[in-house]
């Protein structure tokens, strides 16, 4: 099904994870807007990236597959409110991560993550916070803006 039109619901709410441990990770339909309100947000990356193709690596992921992968128990990812990519056509991740900090008006997070990008949304008043994520002992630790 599409949702815009370069992105899917299949796409936003595909796990390898979920498909590995036999989760079904299938949003309910009240989240549904959200997903709809992530895939605008993506053609707006999308377009910011000179229209280059995005390859999404993690979108929406029920609270069973959120658990499974050691995600934020406050994970925007839950409510199809995030969305982890990259976009090889275009460059890094953090090229990327440079361009939407810069261009990008209406995100609540923006992290890049060493070898993808994090977009979140909220619901209410966006943050606007750039941030990078490092794993030093396989466990996110955050700072504030782009830090190669």
């Amino acid at each position: 099904m599409k949702l815009t039109t370069n992105f899917s619901l299949e796409e936003l709410t595909h796990s390898d994870a979920a498909v590995r441990a036999g989760i079904n990770n299938t949003p309910s339909p009240e989240l549904m807007p959200n997903l709809k309100r992530m895939a605008e947000a993506m053609e707006e990356v999308r377009q910011l990236l000179d229209g280059q193709p995005i390859t999404v690596s993690s979108g929406y992921r029920g609270p069973e597959v959120n658990k499974l992968i050691g995600g934020s128990l406050k994970s925007a990812h839950m409510q199809g409110l995030a969305c982890d990519f990259i976009c090889r056509a275009f460059g890094t991740p953090y090229q990327i991560a440079e361009v939407l900090a810069a261009a990008l008006k209406d995100f609540d997070q923006l992290i890049w993550e060493g070898t993808w990008v994090h977009l979140g949304l909220a619901d209410g008043f966006q943050r606007r916070e750039v941030l990078t994520a490092k794993f030093p002992n396989g466990k996110a630790v955050y700072s504030k803006g782009l830090n190669p």
